[in-house]
C-alpha cells in the first residue's frame, strides 16, 4: 500500500501560495508517498495546480481556525505536517489521527525550530522543514503555466478586494488609478471575489470602464490564474491575487497596510513593487481600513503601476522569464 502524507494548512489562496516552496519540498522528499493537503473545498483546484499534492482533504473551520481531521479515511497517515501555525490546536488536529510521524512547531519532540514571529511567512516553513531534513527553498514559488486561455491576454488587471477591510484601499482610489492607466493607454480589466461583485461594479462605475472589462462574480480558479499570467501587470491589496501574480512572474503592484510586506511581501524584484509606510503592525482581519494602508495615495500607486508599464499602451500578454532582476 502506498504510504499516505497529510498536510495541514487550511486557510486561504494566499496562505496556499505562500506554502508552496514548503510544499514543493515535502514532494520532493516524499516522492513515494500519497501528499494529501488538507484545505478548504474551495481551493482544490488551486491546489492541485500547484503540482505538490495528490489529493485534497476538504477542512475549513470559521474565522480562519482550526478544522476538524475526524473525516480522513483509511488508516492513519505514515506522516502528518502541520503547517497551519505553531499552537497546540493544529499539532493536535493531526495528533488525533495517530499518525506514524507527526512535525509540528508546538510538538516537543522532536524538538522543534523556534518561531520567529518576525519572519516572512514563505522562509519560516522552509526552516522548519529544514530542521526536520527536508530541504525547501522559499524563492521556488512558481507555479505551472495555466492550460486555461486568459479572458483578458495583455491587459492590466485591478483587484480591489480583499478578506477583511482593513486591507483593503479605498475604492475611489482604485478607480483614480485605472483612469490614469486607460489614459495612457492601457486596457485595465476590474475583477473580484465572489462576495465582491458590488465592490468591482463601484470602482467600474467610477472610472467608466466598458462592460467587457468588468469581470464580477468570481472567475473559477483557472480562469483567474490565466488571467493573471496573461497580464501586463497586477495591481493589488495585500491578498491571495498578489501571490498569484508572483506564482507566474507577473508584474505586481501590492498595496501594504496592517502587515509588513517583510512578513508577506513578493521577492525583491524590480518587477513586484510593495508599496507601504512604516508603522506599528496592524490587524490583518480589521473592520476598518488600515491607517497605514491608507497612507499610500492615488498618485503614488498610479506613478508605480506606470513605472512597469510599456508607454503608450503597447503591453504584449505578460510571458514567464520575462521577469525583471532583483533589485
Amino acid at each position: 500500500m502506498t504510504p499516505r502524507l497529510l498536510v495541514l494548512r487550511a486557510l486561504g489562496l494566499g496562505d496556499l501560495l505562500a506554502g508552496v516552496p514548503a510544499l514543493r519540498g515535502i514532494r520532493r522528499a516524499f516522492p513515494g508517498h500519497e501528499v494529501v493537503l488538507a484545505l478548504p473545498p474551495a481551493l482544490r483546484e488551486a491546489a492541485l495546480a500547484t503540482g505538490t499534492v495528490d489529493a485534497v482533504l476538504p477542512a475549513e473551520a470559521p474565522r480562519r481556525g482550526v478544522p476538524s481531521l475526524a473525516h480522513w479515511p483509511g488508516p492513519p497517515p505514515d506522516l502528518a505536517i502541520d503547517l497551519h501555525g505553531n499552537g497546540p490546536e493544529s499539532r493536535d488536529a493531526l495528533a488525533a489521527l495517530t499518525p506514524h510521524r507527526l512535525l509540528a512547531f508546538a510538538q516537543t519532540t522532536p524538538r522543534p525550530p523556534e518561531w520567529r514571529p518576525d519572519e516572512h511567512e514563505r522562509e519560516r516553513w522552509c526552516r522548519f522543514l529544514a530542521a526536520h531534513g527536508i530541504t525547501a527553498d522559499p524563492e521556488d514559488v512558481r507555479l505551472p503555466a495555466p492550460t486555461t486561455a486568459s479572458p483578458a491576454p495583455g491587459a492590466v488587471v485591478i483587484h480591489p478586494g480583499a478578506e477583511s477591510a482593513s486591507r483593503r484601499w479605498p475604492a475611489e482610489r482604485y478607480a483614480a488609478l485605472t483612469s490614469e492607466v486607460r489614459a495612457a493607454g492601457h486596457r485595465v480589466v476590474v475583477t473580484g471575489g465572489p462576495k465582491e461583485d458590488a465592490l468591482v461594479l463601484d470602482v467600474a462605475a467610477r472610472a467608466g470602464l466598458p462592460q467587457q472589462d468588468v469581470l464580477c462574480g468570481g472567475l473559477p480558479f483557472g480562469e483567474l490564474s490565466a488571467l493573471v499570467a496573461g497580464a501586463a501587470l497586477v495591481v493589488s491589496g495585500d491578498t491571495g491575487l498578489a501571490h498569484l501574480a508572483v506564482a507566474h512572474a507577473t508584474p505586481s503592484v501590492t498595496l501594504f497596510g496592517p502587515v509588513s510586506p517583510a512578513l508577506w511581501g513578493p521577492p525583491r524584484s524590480a518587477c513586484h513593487l510593495a508599496l507601504w509606510k512604516p508603522g506599528p503592525p496592524g490587524d490583518p482581519h480589521g473592520d476598518i481600513p488600515d491607517p497605514q494602508l491608507l497612507r499610500i495615495g492615488a498618485d503614488e500607486a498610479t506613478a508605480a503601476a506606470l513605472s512597469l508599464l510599456r508607454p503608450g499602451g503597447t503591453n504584449a500578454p505578460h510571458r514567464r522569464g520575462e521577469e525583471a532582476g532583483v533589485r
